[in-house]
């Protein structure tokens, strides 16, 4: 008997050995598929892959960056003299702009003038930039000039305040204001969360009786298993017209709500994790303020709370990851609109409602694809960083420094 109870006990921990190398590799391979495929985006030229930009070879402008382009095909810049060259109007030249000069008709079915004449057109338009297919690049035409096309670089990335991934010739991915709007949008939901959240596991710790704890307790709990669709759902339908009609907002999708739905969200990790730490002071600390003569109140802000402080900041760090990595219920709320935040009451766009929204429509391996990943990379650092940080600071002693 003894030996079967052994033999069960080895097997029992093989296999939670087993699972634990397993989950490891597991974690592992998504981390190096997550990294892989993003750090691809590195690689990609600015100009979509397939097109170049040409100009005539007079032209003494040999690249242009990527706010450049964009502001020249916006018609923001309208002279060469403005990014280096001659001063002389720029004329932006698309390929489907070449019907507008000559008729569909001549080119026949295969299209096999197209080459000489957008040849013409170039030679002919010392100011032009053509926009073109690289299959109709004309061929021994000295007049034409193709523009260096550079590689994305961190800069662009995360310097770059345009998020415009489908732009043409040069999609732009400017992540600082997802980046920025998840860090606004999170700053705010605990700033809301906090107190809130103290507040009540305070008075679940200290304050309410047994018979009400237990009844608060696990209702307070449930609510972190709501799915954040249907917070989302409440937001948009309850939440964002009051928030537009007390405002006196355009519209209610704004940062501002998308701070309180996540703040909602983040009470129970907060209120729970808060009132553990509160109820694990020795019972023989409060005794002995009691003793010497402070309230109630006293003993909680001078005795419980400074004890409790190690397990009071994981509840707060643990609730700023809830509201970093949240999706769903932002992507509802918040107006999904990729621009710098400056107010609570703007539409803004953070980093998993951008991954939620344009995975399923960028062409897998190209550029958008690979610049989403970096988005997913980014996120994994931060949450990573936030769970280490509560990890750490829920293993400090508690009560140092009493």
């Amino acid at each position: 008997m003894r030996k079967f109870r052994r033999f069960i006990e080895c097997t029992v921990e093989g296999m939670l050995k087993v699972s634990g190398f397993i989950t490891s590799i597991t974690i592992l391979i998504i981390v190096i598929f997550l990294f892989r495929e993003g750090l691809g985006l590195f690689q990609a030229p600015m100009i979509e892959k397939g097109y170049v930009l040409c100009v005539h070879s007079d032209n003494p402008v040999d690249k242009l960056s990527l706010s450049w382009i964009k502001d020249i095909f916006d018609s923001d810049i309208e002279n060469w003299e403005t990014v280096g060259g001659k001063n002389q109007d720029i004329m932006v030249f698309r390929f489907n702009s070449i019907f507008n000069v000559y008729a569909e008709e001549e080119f026949g079915k295969d299209y096999e003038l197209l080459p000489q004449r957008l040849g013409e057109i170039i030679r002919d338009n010392p100011a032009i930039i053509a926009y073109l297919p690289q299959m109709y690049i004309p061929a021994d035409m000295p007049e034409v000039k193709t523009l260096q096309n550079p590689l994305v670089n961190l800069t662009d990335f995360f310097g770059g305040r345009d998020w415009m991934p489908t732009a043409t010739p040069a999609p732009l991915f400017g992540a600082l204001p997802l980046i920025l709007g998840t860090l606004w949008v999170s700053f705010f939901a605990i700033l809301i969360a906090l107190p809130l959240g103290l507040g009540v596991a305070v008075y679940l710790s200290e304050l309410a009786s047994e018979r009400i704890r237990k009844m608060l307790k696990p209702t307070i709990e449930l609510l972190a298993a709501i799915p954040s669709v249907v917070y989302g759902f409440f937001g948009l339908v309850v939440l964002v017209p009051i928030i537009q009609q007390t405002f006196n907002l355009p519209v209610g999708e704004t940062a501002l709500a998308g701070s309180v739905i996540l703040a909602i969200m983040a009470l129970p990790t907060i209120i729970t994790v808060a009132e553990d730490a509160m109820r694990n002071t020795p019972r023989s600390m409060r005794e002995a303020s009691l003793s010497l003569g402070a309230t109630d109140w006293q003993t909680i802000y001078r005795v419980v709370i400074p004890y409790s402080a190690s397990g009071i900041s994981a509840a707060v760090v643990l609730g700023i990851g809830r509201a970093i990595g949240e999706t769903m219920a932002v992507l509802m709320v918040t107006g999904n609109a990729a621009v710098m935040p400056h107010s609570l009451f703007e539409p803004i766009r953070t980093i998993p409602a951008t991954i939620a929204a344009e995975l399923g429509e960028a062409p897998a391996g190209g550029a958008h694809y690979q610049a989403l990943f970096v988005l997913g990379c980014v996120l994994f650092l931060i949450t990573m960083t936030v769970s280490v940080t509560a990890e750490i600071i829920s293993k400090k002693q508690p009560g140092k420094g009493l």
